[in-house]
Formats: C-alpha cells, structure tokens, sequence
C-alpha cells in the first residue's frame, strides 16, 4: 500500500498515511486532532528491473524531421 503525506492546517504538522490507492482522495485527521488537513503533492521515483541503469532512453539521438537517420 502506498503512503500519502498530508500537513494540518491548524498546526502545520505533517505526517503520512498508509491507505490503498482507492482511498487516495479522502482526508486525514491529524494526529493532533485537528481536521484541517491537505493532502501533499508527493514525489515518486520509479525504476526499472535492471536497477543499475541510467533511465536513458536507447533511442537513436539526433535530429530533424526523421530523429536523424537522413541527416537532414
């Protein structure tokens, strides 16, 4: 299950909630008490199997209207 961090509003405490992704949108209390909160924008990083590998594209670099293949 993913966490979601959320910030109070009343005051200002941030703290992250384990929920499934179907329940993303609903609020959370604060562990406070204060039901002021807004649910933050989180970062996710992604990688591939491989684990080692730069996250380049293998595409053909270039330019031009064909990605440089013609050399136009």
């Amino acid at each position: 299950m993913p966490w979601y961090e959320f910030r109070c509003r009343a005051c200002g405490a941030t703290f992250e909630v384990n929920r499934p992704m179907a329940r993303a949108g609903e609020p959370a209390p604060c562990p406070q008490g204060h039901a002021d909160t807004v649910k933050l924008l989180s970062t996710v990083a992604v990688t591939g199997r491989g684990g080692g590998g730069s996250g380049a594209s293998s595409a053909p670099a270039g330019g031009g209207c064909c990605g440089g293949g013609c050399g136009c």
